[in-house]
């Protein structure tokens, strides 16, 4: 066990910042994400008279987030640039201490809390008290056994890496299963091109935008009453009642126009334009706002969940789309460009065999997704044993 101060020591090297001069700033992430680029600014911008210089191989550290994991090495590209006093650098006795030895310890939950220990100060007001982290002991063994632990725990950090590149493709390739299958069996159907307001309810304003400002402002919203949903609640696979507005009841009876029903579609008309998604039987009653425009099909002729499918995957309507967003600053679309929506639609019996085949297959894919996800935490906790172990001497 050694005394950081024996291994480590700050750097005082400093420029006098010239107003005409560009200067890169430099930062460090938390959680051992390293030492990264800041912004590159005037030195006019700069209020402080002089400034520290980092150099390649130096260790720098955030006296405010070092508790945070806020520390690594400096790279060769932030040669030269510049730091305040809160983000001290020290020089590596490479004699003693081999740099990425330092660097895979600093991303350990030991080290983490010694410079934890370290920091002291008010709640808002901590920081890492320089003096008391050198003082700091870790376990130095010799050189080449510092060595032989970096290439293992590099070793074994690149399978991790690999493990976890092949847990995205495949966690890509389950979400876009559904769609590619999609997007072949709608091309197939053999139907006349018809619009998508031939398939309204006629007992029904079938297609109809969420109500304007005037019509339900900010004041309106309450902790609990009827839900109103906004564009963030639709989504492709379904409601997502994440941070759900509601308002009280007599606000929802002047609001009736607005209330959705069970098979309608949803449907954003900004941002990601054409997201949509099937009124589910508990959202019964509930409202839209205005950035979300409803669809009220003819159930007796039209299959709902074959309509979405048709609007999240057909060709068609993705090319339809493309060629009628409007919008100068903000592009999307209103209820005349989604009325005139182009639809293949066949019988209703093969509609909903389509949506049957379509939904049993988006299901496969979504429970491949919580496997693949489940899968994530497992290797995010893998690095972490590994260094643990490594630095108390079991690799």
């Amino acid at each position: 066990m050694v005394p950081l101060e024996k291994v480590l020591t700050k750097s005082s090297e400093s420029v006098e910042i010239q107003p005409d001069r560009e200067y890169r700033q430099v930062t460090v992430r938390l959680w051992g994400g390293g030492v990264v680029l800041r912004n590159e600014v005037g030195g006019v911008q700069i209020t402080a008279k002089r400034r520290y210089v980092v150099r390649p191989g130096q260790f720098l550290l955030s006296r405010i987030d070092a508790r945070n994991g806020a520390f690594g090495l400096v790279p060769d590209s932030l040669d030269g640039a510049v730091v305040s006093n809160d983000f001290p650098a020290f020089d590596i006795d490479r004699k003693r201490l081999d740099p990425p030895f330092l660097e895979w310890m600093s991303k350990t939950r030991d080290f983490v809390d010694l410079c934890r220990m370290a920091s002291e100060g008010t709640t808002n007001r901590v920081r890492l008290q320089v003096n008391r982290f050198l003082a700091t002991k870790v376990p130095l063994p010799p050189l080449d056994e510092q060595r032989r632990i970096v290439a293992r725990i590099e070793e074994l950090a690149a399978l991790i890496g690999e493990a976890q590149g092949l847990r995205v493709k495949a966690r890509e390739e389950a979400g876009a299963l559904a769609n590619a299958r999609a997007r072949e069996v709608l091309s197939a159907v053999d139907a006349e091109v018809t619009k998508l307001r031939d398939w309204l309810d006629p007992g029904r304003n079938g297609i109809q935008t969420g109500p304007f400002g005037s019509n339900l402002g900010s004041n309106d919203f309450t902790e609990t009453g009827v839900p109103v949903l906004t564009i963030g609640n639709v989504q492709y696979g379904g409601l997502h009642l994440d941070d759900l507005k509601h308002v009280s009841n007599m606000k929802a009876g002047q609001l009736g126009r607005y209330r959705i029903a069970e098979g309608d579609i949803l449907f954003a008309r900004m941002g990601t334009v054409g997201r949509c998604c099937v009124v589910p039987k508990e959202a019964e009653g509930w409202l839209i706002n205005y950035h979300i425009i409803r669809v009220a099909l003819d159930t007796s002729s039209v299959e709902p969940r074959f309509i979405h499918w048709m609007i999240q995957a057909s060709p068609d309507v993705s090319e339809y789309l493309d060629e009628n967003v409007r919008g100068a600053t903000r592009k999307g679309v209103n209820t005349k460009i989604v009325s005139s929506i182009p639809c293949r639609v066949p019988s209703l019996t093969q509609q909903q065999r389509i949506a049957d085949h379509l939904d049993n297959l988006q299901t496969q894919a979504d429970e491949l997704t919580f496997l693949q996800d489940a899968t994530q935490a497992e290797l995010d906790a893998l690095l972490p044993s590994v260094l643990d172990r490594a630095f108390r001497g079991e690799l």
